[in-house]
Order: structure tokens, then C-alpha cells, then sequence
């Protein structure tokens, strides 16, 4: 498949690395200490018309694709932010917009997406609870019927960027699981507002990702209302994986730009710095090999992506290229940040190269949000055709 730029895509690339330029390294590595939301670069994001690249140009997207997506997101990652810029995307335009664009009611649609794509509603998700982690099918949270809608019981972790979300997407049972005749049936999608009386956050605190704040969630007699459901009642799971597969797109493209982002930096070094006479440090193949191949392996998985978002905008099967662009990114990423570090030495472990803070975002995504090991389970399942593991 052809993946030649277009001029618009090409025009779409220099916006975001303008967007990007404007704030740079230091601007993360200073909110990265303080553990603060980059409000000002998401706002910039959302005023140059880039939050909405594959939303519908009827509510004020640019209705274009996911792999527009991707080539939007890699860039905006390589300029400073890493791969944690990467989980607004997924918080936004994927758990929001992705979720209301394509199984919303004509109502949320007119509502909801202007604010979204122009940045003034920020959301969240919550699926992963403590006992289910990675079995999302095992969530116990239930939202059960009363007279004006559902009351909502339950706990979520992990949940990303709640206090600066004023609605969430949440995955609850609406039937019990020996009322539904397989494990898919008795799911459901409600977007609520955050702030609703009965449903309470606390921070988690973390070695990475430290701009974007992680929570508990709990669910005490959440009242949520008949037009807060997300497509269909008790088929939540199907409309569930198209935000979650897509998710994974966004994922890679944000690894994708962090690796590009390590390799600049390290290069950069490692071309200047002299220690043994006159010859740089990067023409020692001790230094430049396992760079070599890290990024070798990571401009794999972005190739992998692109076919993944390519099929998605086209209405083909893409669950199998987002997981294996996933799985080879993640690694990829983090072997090749981890070397850019090695090659600086102890500079590269210093706050000034920026490399630690790369290094810690990645580290996340090696188990976030799905971890390798199911990655692996579901490509020996559903691509090499051998028996179910879990």
C-alpha cells in the first residue's frame, strides 16, 4: 500500500510540528516536575483545528482519518511531549469523540463534539477495575434500571485525566452475567458527567505519565440519565472495541514520536561528544547498533500502524495490525530510549536531556493500555490460529 504523503496530509504534518515547536522540551519538562496538565498546548492543539482531524466536519472536525490521526499525533509526540502526549488524544478525540461520533444519538453528536473538538470539554474513560485489569469482559461495576434511568454502583483504576474531564465513558453490566447468554451480552456505555453527586476520584501517584494524573473512581448510587447511553443497551462491547482498537492506533503513533524524539537527541550527541581523541562516540558500533536496531523495529510498527489506520478508514478489519503495531512499539520505544540514555551516559540520566522523562512515559505503555501479554494472546489466537489461552 502507497503511504505517500498528500499535500494536505504534508500541510497537516507542518501545523503539528509548529504547534509543537512553540512549546518544545522544556515546557513538558517543567510541567513533568510541577505534575501538571498541559492545558496550554492541548488548547493550541485544539484552536489549529487538530484535535478534530478525524471527527465529522458537520460538528467541526476535519472529517479526514485515522491515519491523518496518526501522522498529526506522531509529530506533536516528537517535538517534546513523548508518548504521554499521545493519552489526550486518547482521552478526546478517541474515548470522546470516537465513542459519541459513531454510536452517539444525534443529540450528543450536535452537543457534544463542537466542545470536544475545539477543547473546551476535555473526558475520560473508565473500563479497567482492580479485579478485572486486563479481562474487561469481568468488569463489575452494574448499572441497574430504576424509573428515570439507571443507578450505578461500582469502582474503576487507572482512570486518566478524571479531574480535568467533565464527562466520562463508563463500562458497566446492565445484566448480570448469568442473565446473558455469552460473555459479550450485558454490557453497556453510559457518558456521564464527572461531577455528579455519588461519584468521587483520588489520585494515584506515579513514576510517569505524571502530567496526565491517574485515579480511583467509585461509583456510590450514581443516578445516569436514558439519553447518557452509548449505542445500543447490553451491546455496549461491540461499540466498546471500536474505542479500544483505535485506541491502539493512538498509542503507537505517540511511541512512534517518542522514539523519533530519543533518536534525534541521542544522535545529536553522539555525533558531538568525543572522549578516546578525535572520533565521535557514534561511530563506535557498540553505541550505534542497538540504535540501529530499535529504530529499525520502530519504523516497522509504524508501517504496521499506518495499515491498521488505513483500514480502519476504509471499513476493513484492523484489530490485528493495532496489536501488532502496538506490541513492536512499545518495545521498539523503549529499547530505543533506553539506548539513546546509554549512549549519553550519565547525562542521559540527568533531567537536562530530557531522556529520563521519555523513558519513564514509555515504560507504561508496555502494559497500558493493554498489556503485551494479552497482546500475544490474541495475535497466537486470531493470526497464527492456536487454541484460546484465558
Amino acid at each position: 500500500m502507497d503511504f505517500t504523503l498528500s499535500e494536505e496530509q504534508t500541510l497537516m504534518i507542518e501545523t503539528a510540528r509548529k504547534v509543537g515547536e512553540d512549546f518544545g522540551l522544556d515546557y513538558w519538562r517543567e510541567l513533568d516536575e510541577k505534575g501538571e496538565f498541559p492545558a496550554a498546548i492541548w488548547k493550541a492543539i485544539c484552536d489549529a483545528g487538530l484535535c478534530g482531524v478525524a471527527l465529522p466536519e458537520k460538528h467541526g472536525g476535519s472529517g479526514l482519518g485515522m491515519l491523518d490521526l496518526a501522522l498529526v499525533i506522531e509529530t506533536l509526540c516528537e517535538t517534546g511531549g513523548g508518548a504521554t502526549l499521545a493519552q489526550i488524544f486518547m482521552t478526546n478525540p478517541i474515548f470522546g469523540g470516537v465513542a459519541i461520533s459513531k454510536h452517539g444519538t444525534d443529540k450528543m453528536r450536535a452537543e457534544l463534539l463542537p466542545r470536544l473538538i475545539s477543547g473546551d470539554m476535555n473526558c475520560s474513560m473508565g473500563l479497567t477495575e482492580p479485579n478485572a485489569g486486563s479481562n474487561s469482559l469481568m468488569v463489575t461495576s452494574f448499572a441497574a434500571k430504576s424509573d428515570s434511568g439507571w443507578v450505578l454502583n461500582g469502582r474503576k483504576i487507572w482512570i486518566t485525566a478524571v479531574p480535568q474531564a467533565e464527562k466520562m465513558l463508563v463500562v458497566a453490566r446492565t445484566k448480570k452475567p448469568e442473565d446473558s447468554k455469552k460473555r459479550t451480552d450485558g454490557m453497556s456505555l453510559f457518558l456521564v458527567d464527572v461531577e455528579r453527586e455519588g461519584l468521587t476520584h483520588s489520585s494515584i501517584p506515579k513514576v510517569g505519565t505524571r502530567t496526565l494524573p491517574a485515579s480511583m473512581v467509585y461509583f456510590d448510587d450514581v443516578m445516569v440519565m436514558p439519553d447518557e447511553l452509548i449505542g445500543p443497551l447490553h451491546e455496549g462491547w461491540r461499540c466498546l472495541l471500536d474505542v479500544l482498537n483505535t485506541e491502539r492506533i493512538v498509542t503507537t503513533a505517540g511511541l512512534v514520536g517518542a522514539g523519533r524524539l530519543a533518536k534525534r537527541l541521542a544522535v545529536d550527541y553522539a555525533c558531538e561528544r568525543k572522549v578516546f581523541g578525535d572520533r565521535p562516540i557514534g561511530s563506535y558500533q557498540g553505541l550505534s547498533f542497538p540504535l540501529a536496531q530499535a529504530w529499525s523495529e520502530l519504523q516497522c510498527a509504524r508501517l504496521m500502524n499506518y495499515q491498521a489506520a488505513s483500514n480502519f478508514d476504509t471499513g476493513g478489519s484492523y484489530g490485528s495490525e493495532s496489536n501488532m503495531g502496538k506490541l513492536i512499539a512499545s518495545q521498539a520505544a523503549y529499547r530505543l530510549i533506553e539506548q539513546a540514555m546509554q549512549i549519553m551516559g550519565g547525562m542521559g540520566y540527568a533531567k537536562e536531556s530530557h531522556l529520563e522523562r521519555l523513558w519513564r512515559d514509555a515504560r507504561l505503555f508496555r502494559f497500558a493500555p493493554v498489556s503485551e501479554e494479552m497482546l500475544l494472546n490474541f495475535i497466537a489466537q486470531h493470526d497464527l490460529g492456536m487454541p484460546r489461552s484465558y
